[in-house]
């Protein structure tokens, strides 16, 4: 069969890969210069199964409504004229509750554990580096109010067999040294040992460097226009580039996803959430992260990727706007700086960077067929694109040609919003 993949960050890179792998003819198209240039190219860097958690939460409205008036402040809304976001806002308010948080951090949970074995197993197989490391994942708790709000999600763990350990200060100083210098900051934390962390566009680019000797055809610099219908099948993609045909279509286009399928009669509830992170080299190891930390604070993630601290985090409703407001990268280091003083080359340059993550009402991804029948989506994983890829990958390549799937796809697709 042939496959138009459409998209090559992460999640595009991947599916192209497992649908080589099962052996059908790929084509893979982005409008880049080369592959994980947007979403992809400067994430928090952390695979965090066990932290796959939807951000509608019970409390998080009033939560919501403190953090805009924080100085710091992990969420941002700029007021704007945008029916998309209303009704996206408005759907996410309404999975706030303690039943639909649990059902969809399940659902996430069940993807990311197993998209985190691929990866691992994909990582063996070919050998590849990407500054990973496997030692865990630590969210911090500054607050006892945040400590006792952690009950939840440990219930989901341990249905799940997800291993963990609530540590108290020294605990967590004992898995991340370098917060020795900020005891004074924190409370304790809930560690998941066997999460990993990794630089997503190094693993990308070097994934997609080995498509071609897999057979894939890769169309990079091609703006992707619209899809054509005939006899209620997509027919061909329309690109500036001319006219692309297969047997089934893949559309793997984060936050772009939904203008293309809005033609269609396909709506996605995919907003794009915009978060921002930089990247310092390690001045003093000693003081540096080990692995990944999550500052439940301003919900920011501090990772060690090699010889560099990437920094990332927090949540922006503004549309597709890329500007980078110099405010937010002070946000980044003074979490940075508050729990790791000393650990950065701050005077070295940031490589300030903003992404665009396709967030969808309940955290959970679109992975699955949809009601065109030769029409696919892989697309809407939010902050996890990363820690999700693999697994979502090699399902979608099962959905596509008709194979036993390998996890339990219910819930996964499209089809969830209409009930």
């Amino acid at each position: 069969m042939k496959v138009i993949v459409l998209g090559a960050g992460v999640i595009g890179v991947t599916s192209a890969w497992y649908l080589a792998e099962a052996g059908h003819e790929v084509v893979l198209v982005d409008r880049q210069p080369g592959p994980a240039l947007e979403t992809s190219f400067a994430n928090a860097g952390e695979i965090s199964p066990g932290y796959a958690s939807p951000w509608a939460a019970p409390g998080i409205p009033a939560k919501a409504l403190r953090w805009l008036f924080m100085k710091h402040a992990p969420l941002i809304i700029e007021p704007r004229l945008d029916m998309a976001m209303l009704r996206w806002t408005l759907a996410m308010l309404r999975n706030c509750t303690a039943s639909r948080y649990a059902l969809n951090k399940s659902r996430m949970v069940r993807l990311a554990e197993y998209s985190r074995d691929e990866l691992v197993a994909l990582r063996a197989q070919l050998g590849l580096d990407y500054d990973h490391r496997s030692q865990g994942t630590l969210q911090l708790f500054r607050t006892e109010k945040q400590r006792e709000a952690s009950a939840g999600d440990i219930a989901v763990l341990r249905d799940y067999g997800v291993a963990f350990e609530l540590l108290d200060r020294d605990g967590c100083i004992g898995a991340e040294p370098g917060l020795a210098g900020a005891r004074d900051r924190f409370l304790g934390g809930l560690r998941l040992p066997h999460d990993e962390t990794g630089d997503c566009h190094v693993f990308t680019s070097k994934l997609a460097a080995l498509l071609p000797a897999k057979g894939v055809d890769l169309r990079y610099n091609t703006r992707i226009e619209r899809l054509e219908m005939e006899g209620g099948r997509v027919s061909a993609v329309h690109t500036a580039a001319g006219v692309l045909r297969a047997d089934a279509y893949l559309v793997a286009l984060a936050s772009y996803s939904p203008a293309l399928l809005r033609p269609l009669g396909l709506r996605l509830p995919i907003y794009p959430v915009k978060g921002y992170s930089i990247t310092l080299p390690v001045a003093d190891p000693e003081r540096a992260p080990a692995s990944t930390l999550l500052d439940e604070s301003y919900k920011v993630a501090i990772t060690r990727l090699g010889d560099r601290i990437r920094v990332g985090g927090m949540a922006e409703l503004s549309g597709f706007n890329r500007a980078l407001p110099p405010r937010r990268e002070g946000t980044l280091r003074h979490s940075l700086n508050d729990l790791f003083p000393g650990a950065a080359a701050n005077e070295a340059p940031s490589n300030f960077w903003s992404g665009l993550r396709p967030m969808t009402p309940d955290s959970t991804p679109i992975v699955g067929k949809t009601p065109i029948s030769n029409l696919f989506l892989n697309t809407g994983h939010g902050t996890l694109g990363w820690t999700m890829a693999c697994g979502s990958g090699r399902l979608i390549a099962s959905l596509i040609g008709g194979e036993t799937p390998p996890i339990d796809p219910e819930a996964l697709g499209l089809d969830r919003y209409s009930h």
